[in-house]
Formats: structure tokens, sequence, C-alpha cells
């Protein structure tokens, strides 16, 4: 994600890209290749799927800064080409690997619609009083640092997000004869959004514990 934001890449091509890795090694296990090269690549193909092209030697250079912090840009000499080349060679074995099924729905559209909603029914001076729109959209970015993000309908972690952000602040909407959270999303449950925090306060656990 991060090399991602350094690249400019736009919310949802950093998305797909994490959904790639998630789905990759959901596949054949985090230990069977290079997690480095597997996330440079999928930067790679999400940028040519989410049609927001990047430069090979940009994602080399970023990721090799990232990944060993004060160092500089690689040389453009065999180090650097052997790395492009494995690059190209493992956004091919993703490609087969997920049976080159690489388009996928976010919640980000979802989350968009719903806070627009939920933003008329709320007191325009209490609204914007509370970040709610802020928080929900960061809640989602942190959503894409483990697996979550593929074990959840879109729809459902949108909701959930805006539910956790919203609960937060202390944000309450108008009373209804249906929960405004199913007047949303149809088909989902309390148990659903609860998983889907669930999920991400053990996400934030995990990571809290490798600091």
């Amino acid at each position: 994600i991060t090399a991602g934001v350094k690249l400019c890449m736009r919310s949802v091509p950093v998305a797909t890209a994490c959904v790639l890795y998630h789905r990759f090694f959901e596949r054949v296990g985090i230990h069977a290749y290079e997690p480095y090269l597997v996330a440079m690549s999928c930067v790679y193909l999400a940028g040519k799927v989410e049609e927001q092209h990047i430069r090979t030697r940009d994602i080399i250079n970023v990721s090799h800064r990232y990944f060993n912090s004060g160092s500089a840009p690689l040389e453009c000499d065999k180090e650097f080409w052997d790395l492009r080349d494995s690059v190209v060679q493992c956004e091919l074995l993703i490609l087969r690997q997920l049976n080159f099924q690489v388009s996928f729905e976010h919640p980000h559209k979802y989350l968009l619609h719903y806070l627009l909603s939920v933003k008329s029914l709320v007191n325009r001076h209490a609204w914007s009083r509370t970040p709610v729109a802020e928080t929900s959209w960061a809640l989602l970015r942190d959503c894409y640092h483990g697996a979550m993000c593929i074990h959840h309908r879109p729809q459902h972690i949108a909701i959930a997000m805006l539910y956790l952000a919203l609960n937060s602040y202390g944000v309450e909407l108008p009373a209804g004869e249906r929960e405004w959270w199913q007047v949303l999303c149809d088909d989902v449950t309390k148990a659903d959004i609860e998983a889907v925090i669930a999920d991400l306060l053990q996400l934030y656990d995990m990571e809290a514990k490798c600091i």
C-alpha cells in the first residue's frame, strides 16, 4: 500500500494490487514465493488492470527504497534487469494461479454511495464536526493490509466501515422501521457487520504485535 501511494496510484488500483497479492498467497502459501517480488508484480499487474500504467523501473526503485530504507536507486545494471525480468515472470505466474481472473469489485463505490446517503440524514452541523467520511475511508484502506478484504462481500465491508466510524463518533441516525444499514444494503445482517469489524480489530492486534 505504501509503495502504491508513493507511486501516486489511485485507491482502486492499490486495492486491486492488494487483492491480487492476498488471493495469490491464499492459493500457493506464504512461504512458496518471495513476498516482496510478488508485491511488486501485483502493483505492476494492477496498474494494467485498472488502466493506470506504472513503469516497471519506477515500481522497482520505489519498492527497493521502501524495503531497503536509505539505499540509493538501483543502477541499470545486471541486478536491475534481472529483477525486472523476475517481476514480469512473476506477473505471468500470478495470472496463471488466479486463472486470469484479475478484475475485482471493491467496496469503494459502495462506501461513496453509503456516505452520501447517510450524510443526507444527519444534521449538517453534526456531520461537519465529525470526520465520519475520512475515518470510513481510512478504515477501508486498513482492510487491505490483510486477507479480510477477500473474505467478505464488498458491500458488507463498506457498511461495516461506515458503521464503525459512526459509532466511534457517536453519530446517531434517525430511527425508522429498519436499521439504516438494512435500508442501504438488503442482504447485510448485524452478524455480517460484526464479523467484518472483528476481522479488522484482529488485523490491528496482529500489526501491533509486529511493531
